[in-house]
């Protein structure tokens, strides 16, 4: 640690939502609530990467937290298109790395986000970064046959008690994770037909069991009794060279720079905590027991005023809102789906490919037709497009760890 006796702890937020200053007052309000803000031997920093383009908001809009929630909080970091573009300079002006490059690692989409983030937080000196999203709220739900049971969440508690022994820590999700719909199947598209689409664009960590059964729940996630009543965190193992993470309610340990990946994403594409994983396999990765849940169709913010629903809803194919958002879903998967057989499956790669296409084209003109939106046939020109430049996204995935190596020797 940096400062003798003091840990320096950083929350980093990744965010472009209105909604943010409200679900960062439940976080606050959770830190209190837990000893957090109160405790002299841990320093609470705050960094808050913002892109007003992302849903039309303004600076203010993440700038202009509360007074009394600031008197809680050590420090802030906001980080805007502005503070980027003086960090660019900066860097570029210590001959560290080139405008081409500093670009390319601060404004390459999510992962540039992120990777700002992590940035300030080893500059500022601080000793761990929990991620945080600006959709996911520290309470857990579990189901029993008549309503739904809610319980607190002590996120950074818990990150914060684990990851001194860890180069990264990542706890569970519950809520709407998933972007797939319920699905009430028919001859137009069976049940056999969604599995082998589904399979064809996602990833390795996607098992059909678990996916049927968050259909079955409405498209909604438990979160496991047995995992709120542990104390024990479990090692990660690698899973076909890769030790799967979430994006967020994620904690990474900056105590040691030279261990710490920079996140990358295809232009366009997600997948930065997918291509993260991949970088972790001399890492010691932990699966800690502490929930968030998911608000993906931002539905259910009246959470954050203490409003706790008897039952989860349906999260069902027959609402054009729903049906976007899982076509959008899909549109990122195949994005980043070649790239990632690339790194994972090389000597198999072409075959991998050939395999994605075959079942696209028996289950695609379904799809179509189930969900009446020809936009689904955009995934075969999606795997197309990717597959030509997967030999590029992955020089630029390796530059993107080169070039963070030059920025981490600089400011360490």
């Amino acid at each position: 640690m940096h400062e003798t006796n003091i840990v320096n702890l950083g929350i980093g937020f990744a965010t472009g939502r209105k909604s943010f200053q409200r679900v960062l007052k439940t976080y606050i309000y959770n830190w209190k609530e837990s000893g957090l803000t109160t405790d002299q031997k841990v320093k609470l920093n705050l960094l808050i990467a913002y892109d007003v383009k992302y849903s039309n908001t303004k600076r203010t809009d993440y700038t202009n937290i509360n007074n009394d929630l600031l008197s809680m909080i050590d420090e802030v970091f906001f980080i805007g298109r502005e503070k980027i573009r003086q960090e660019i300079d900066f860097l570029v002006g210590n001959n560290v790395v080139d405008l081409n490059e500093a670009k390319r690692f601060f404004c390459g989409g999510y992962s540039g986000q992120r990777n700002s983030v992590i940035y300030f937080a080893i500059k500022n000196k601080i000793d761990y970064l929990v991620f945080l999203d600006d959709d996911e709220y520290p309470i857990a739900v579990t189901k029993t046959r008549h309503t739904a049971l809610w319980s607190g969440q002590h996120v950074l508690n818990t990150h914060l008690h684990y990851i001194k022994n860890a180069d990264i820590t990542h706890g569970y999700h519950c809520g709407y994770i998933s972007p797939i719909p319920y699905i009430r199947f028919d001859d137009v598209l069976t049940e056999a037909d969604f599995r082998m689409f589904i399979e064809a664009i996602s990833n390795d960590i996607v098992n059909w069991d678990t996916i049927k059964t968050v259909m079955n729940n409405g498209g909604a996630t438990y979160a496991d009794t047995s995992v709120l009543i542990k104390d024990t965190a479990e090692e990660v193992e690698e899973v076909n060279r890769a030790k799967f993470i979430s994006g967020a309610n994620l904690c990474i340990n900056l105590t040691e720079p030279e261990r710490v990946n920079a996140f990358y994403n295809p232009p366009g594409a997600r997948g930065e905590d997918t291509f993260l994983s991949t970088t972790l396999s001399n890492r010691k990765v932990l699966k800690v027991p502490c929930y968030t849940f998911h608000d993906g169709f931002s539905t259910y913010n009246h959470l954050l005023d203490g409003v706790l629903p008897i039952k989860l809803k349906s999260a069902t194919a027959d609402s054009k809102a729903i049906v976007l958002r899982f076509y959008r879903a899909c549109i990122g998967w195949i994005r980043y789906k070649p790239l990632f057989l690339y790194i994972t499956k090389r000597e198999n790669y072409l075959n991998e490919i050939e395999k994605i296409r075959s079942k696209l084209e028996i289950t695609i003109p379904k799809v179509c037709e189930f969900f009446e939106n020809e936009n689904f046939k955009n995934i075969y020109k999606e795997l197309e497009r990717y597959h030509r430049n997967v030999e590029k996204h992955y020089a630029d995935f390796q530059d993107a760890q080169n070039i963070w190596g030059k920025i981490k020797d600089f400011i360490d």
